[in-house]
């Protein structure tokens, strides 16, 4: 191997490796690894001075071993060293057989009449490796001819709206996991106690003070009753935990101090005083606020239960009429 690979190419190679080896397994950001962190370059360094230690050290045991072998020993170490490689034989003749054209000494059967000042032409074949180039790019062709303008296959701006549509899917089953990307868009109401739970004890260190411990309200609204200043429901009391109340005498916004995940939680947990009787309960602030979308699937229910009551009347009318004109 060292016969093989000259140093000035083994030890580069040996200490690239090393240093992709540490690019993979140590986190960095934009900048590679070594350049964030001098230890890591220090780490390089000495790993280079050692490759080169090594180099000289088994290059002078090499030196020492052959000046101790006689005279006929190292004339059959320098002829096996002078004679090339299997590996490079192999390459010569690839590289020959690729080529496809004649040894120099061979030029004479393939030269033409043509003369020009002393200058000969020779019928040299195509490369193989040219020739069978050019087949492939003709099969290419067919094969991509026939698979996208006659089959009608997806071409690249159809698999680009399929990925990308896979991917939003991606993110989407994603989110749900990540529970710290909740935003304002996304966020909903948590009924796991173990959120329940965060969030009782985020309300407890930082909200008490202003809404009592059973949400009657004290410096800030109560949160029993069904007014609100900024809206009620998760989306917005999330926004306004967020993002902070009225300007210059409302709360503070807490997305500084809160991640997305604890907002969810001391959000979906004050939302349980509702409806509940408090010690002290302050006045009302703001307006009553309706859920709309409740609202909306109430007054479907509402009026499928009339078109129902209707048709069950009018079924009676019929049953009666007919039993009427019987008699």
């Amino acid at each position: 191997m060292r016969n093989l690979i000259p140093s000035y190419i083994r030890v580069p190679i040996v200490f690239f490796i090393i240093v992709g080896l540490v690019e993979y397994f140590v986190e960095s950001g934009d900048q590679p690894a070594f350049m964030e962190q001098p230890v890591i370059m220090l780490f390089l360094l000495l790993v280079l001075l050692v490759l080169l230690a090594i180099e000289g050290i088994v290059g002078s045991m090499d030196n020492i071993l052959y000046q101790s072998l006689d005279e006929e020993a190292k004339a059959r170490y320098d002829a096996k060293r002078a004679a090339p490689s299997k590996l490079v034989v192999w390459v010569k003749d690839t590289y020959q057989k690729l080529l496809g054209s004649k040894p120099i000494e061979q030029e004479g059967e393939i030269i033409l009449d043509h003369n020009y000042d002393g200058i000969k032409e020779l019928d040299n074949s195509l490369p193989p490796w040219w020739l069978y180039g050019f087949y492939a790019t003709i099969i290419f062709g067919v094969v991509y001819m026939v698979r996208y303008h006659v089959f009608n296959a997806d071409d690249q701006f159809a698999e680009y709206e399929i990925e990308y549509a896979e991917a939003q899917r991606a993110i989407e089953e994603y989110k749900k996991t990540a529970k710290n990307l909740v935003d304002i868009n996304t966020v909903e109401v948590l009924t796991e106690a173990a959120d329940l739970n965060a969030g009782q004890k985020i309300f407890e260190t930082n909200c008490v003070v202003c809404h009592m411990a059973d949400g009657g309200g004290g410096i800030g609204p109560n949160l029993t009753d069904n007014y609100w200043i900024l809206g009620g429901g998760i989306k917005n009391v999330f926004k306004t935990v967020s993002e902070g109340g009225r300007d210059g005498k409302g709360m503070v916004a807490w997305k500084a101090s809160l991640k997305p995940l604890e907002i969810a939680q001391v959000s979906s947990y004050l939302l349980q005083f509702q409806g509940t009787t408090p010690a002290n309960p302050k006045d009302p602030e703001g307006e009553i606020w309706v859920d709309e979308s409740a609202g909306e699937t109430g007054n479907e229910t509402e009026e499928g239960n009339e078109e129902e009551s209707t048709t069950e009347d009018a079924v009676e009318t019929m049953e009666t009429t007919t039993v009427a004109s019987n008699n």
